[in-house]
């Protein structure tokens, strides 16, 4: 198959959907691969270490769209890119369509077969090709919030670690999945007090247990979130519904109550963010202020570290990609934790979260590939 890899073109994003390394593994398979020039200058990648792993670079992303069945990238396409799909090429990459209407339109216009990353899922009933990203989303969010917090910021001027003698940060996470374990556990590293909030007991058992008591943990109801919110320093949003909308959490008159300078961050914003005062922001402009209170959004946190973020990504999409380069759209087929992740076929949506989300006919693959 001729698999093809464009340069991200989304505002400061530096990943990049193959590797070399990755590329080596897709030429010992057996197939071509289209590189655009510079795709991998993000992560200190040159055109020739492509092309030592047996790669072809193209000039321009119009050449790897036009010759490729497969596309591989990272985020999103951005309008440029849409209108380049057609029907029968596959598109790899991370969609979260849920809040993006109008990508949806253009996808389905393209009749394009369009895999998300973050549906796909794993034996255990887990989202391995989400995991690592939420990840190293997760630890990034204390980074923002640190950031955020200082006074040149626009924060509290407030250390997340205190010092001995002076209050740490009161830092609430809400969500207790992979996003929210990590933040935490980058929290209770800093010395912060910490509060984890979830609806799942065994998950917050579970936690209780791996924090051995570093970490607070709430069940999540209505009067829970409102108290820890409103006494925090730092609110996490760490919420997934897998390929859904993102519930409104936190109202704002909930965020109103805290203190002037707090700050919030939502990760959950790729899904249209749990903050009813979420919008999403770039690496270029991250932050924003209402009521008070500082809002970090930025859609593509893991861009900010693409050479970790670019790896580790690779690391679990490898072997889905390959399986879609050797077998085409009869590997969807064959394989459920694919199916899962297939959003888009031939004009018709085919995950049911995301139809529903954005009000449109909704077409299980049985009946789109009939």
């Amino acid at each position: 198959m001729q698999v093809g890899v464009p340069k991200e073109i989304k505002t400061h994003e530096y990943r990049v959907g193959l590797t070399p390394g990755a590329v080596r593994e897709y030429v010992a398979a057996g197939h071509q691969v289209l590189v655009e020039a510079n795709a991998g200058a993000g992560i200190g990648a040159s055109d020739e270490e492509y092309r030592k792993a047996g790669a072809t670079i193209a000039a321009a992303a119009r050449e790897v769209f036009a010759s490729s069945e497969m596309v591989v990238k990272v985020k999103e396409p951005q309008p440029s890119e849409w209108v380049q799909l057609r029907e029968n090429q596959i598109l790899f990459t991370y969609l979260h369509l849920a809040p993006d209407p109008e990508q949806a339109k253009g996808l389905l216009k393209s009749g394009c077969t369009a895999i998300a990353y973050e549906t796909v899922t794993d034996s255990n009933g887990g989202l391995p090709l989400l995991a690592p990203m939420s990840e190293v989303a997760g630890r990034l969010t204390i980074e923002a919030a640190g950031a955020a917090l200082k006074r040149y910021s626009g924060g509290r001027g407030l250390l997340i670690g205190g010092v001995p003698g002076v209050q740490p940060a009161r830092i609430v996470v809400i969500g207790g999945g992979v996003v929210g374990t990590h933040a935490a556990r980058m929290a209770a590293g800093l010395g912060a007090e910490v509060t984890v909030i979830d609806r799942s007991i065994n998950r917050l058992r579970e936690l209780d247990e791996l924090f051995e008591g570093r970490v607070r943990t709430r069940y999540s109801t209505i009067d829970s979130v409102e108290e820890e919110v409103s006494a925090a320093d730092v609110v996490i949003g760490a919420v997934l519904v897998p390929g859904a909308s993102a519930p409104k959490l936190v109202s704002r008159k909930m965020l109103s109550s805290m203190k002037q300078g707090s700050v919030v961050v939502d990760v959950a914003i790729d899904q249209g963010g749990c903050f009813e005062t979420s919008r999403a922001t770039t690496h270029a402009d991250p932050t924003y202020e209402v009521d008070g209170v500082i809002h970090y959004c930025v859609a593509n946190m893991p861009g900010a570290v693409p050479l970790t973020s670019s790896q580790a990504l690779n690391n679990a999409t490898l072997p889905f990609g390959l399986a879609l380069a050797n077998k085409g759209f009869a590997a969807v087929l064959e394989n459920p934790h694919l199916r899962a992740g297939l959003n888009v076929y031939r004009g018709r949506l085919t995950y049911k979260a995301v139809a529903e989300s954005l009000g449109l006919p909704f077409s299980p693959i049985e009946q789109a590939a009939a």
